[in-house]
């Protein structure tokens, strides 16, 4: 929604006081500059992005605009699935935990939280890593630095997106100038024209310039920033983990474990102790998977 509006915003008063100075608006509406301009910036995405990184940033694209980031109900489903996989790994033997673990689709446990089981890199990382839990000769401290790694590798990946927007981005106003030369190559060729034809094929080149810089810097540059934010939203999620995980491996109970995990939230959209207490204790999340089902 705050992109829709906005790109209202910026359109409404980039048109209105364009009108209201005066312009024309079948001056600015150069259809084929903006086919050169947005043409040669979908080529050197193409060349300059894989095809994993090209379909991720459609998808990145689609969250963003949609406002698809994590919010407190997904916070607090993530902490309740936590808080039962610790609880079975404290008090129950390792064959009685192992088939959740094995088999996460399965189990009544990740049934009860169908978004996280929805999202199968997140429920691969809490199972990898419950896994090497209950081997039980891993250390804490080399469980966080094979944590941290596989973090930073999990921010690179998910950080494509944002990257290829913002080098598209950033090479949108020279993309506008090569537009702008084409158009002026077009004018000089028709110099026998008169006065008022060759104003408009100037006019036309100059647009190209314009709409160059308005597409890096209205739109492609602020819809890389909002998929930077979002995916540093969606990583936030395995930072949960990591610190929960750690808590409960140097010797902490399940709630308190959790308290580790949920002061790493953004204070905008943490849910309050009261509230984990209640999902993680009281089945806060049997009553929707019942609704759901």
């Amino acid at each position: 929604m705050s992109f829709i509006i906005g790109i209202v915003v910026a359109l409404g008063c980039m048109i209105g006081g364009y009108v209201a100075a005066g312009g024309h608006l079948g001056v600015i509406w150069q259809p084929y500059e903006l086919i050169i301009i947005c043409g040669m910036a979908l080529g050197t995405f193409i060349i300059a992005n894989p095809l994993n990184t090209i379909k991720d940033t459609g998808k990145a694209i689609g969250q963003s605009i949609m406002g698809k980031a994590p919010k407190s109900r997904d916070y607090l489903d993530l902490l309740g699935i936590m808080y039962t996989l610790m609880k079975e790994l404290r008090g129950n033997a390792r064959n009685e935990v192992e088939g959740h673990i094995d088999n996460p689709k399965e189990s009544a446990f990740f049934q009860k939280y169908p978004k996280v089981l929805a999202d199968t890199d997140l429920t691969a990382f809490i199972c990898d890593y419950c896994r090497l839990i209950m081997i039980g000769n891993a250390r804490s401290h080399e469980i966080e630095s094979l944590m941290d790694e596989e973090i930073n590798t999990i921010m690179r990946d998910k950080l494509k997106p944002y990257q290829a927007l913002q080098g598209t981005a950033d090479g949108l106003p020279a993309l506008g100038i090569v537009a702008a030369v084409l158009g002026i190559v077009h004018a000089m060729g028709s110099l026998d024209q008169p006065p008022e034809v060759l104003g408009e094929l100037i006019g036309a080149a100059l647009v190209g310039t314009f709409a160059g810089i308005f597409l890096s810097y209205g739109l492609v540059g602020p819809l890389a920033t909002m998929v930077k934010v979002n995916r540093d939203k969606r990583a936030r999620l395995y930072v949960i983990i990591k610190q929960s995980l750690l808590a409960f491996m140097n010797g902490a109970v399940p709630l308190i474990a959790l308290e580790h995990g949920r002061k790493t939230i953004s204070s905008y959209s943490r849910p309050s102790i009261d509230e984990v207490e209640n999902e993680t204790m009281g089945g806060g999340a049997a009553e929707p998977a019942k609704k759901a089902a």
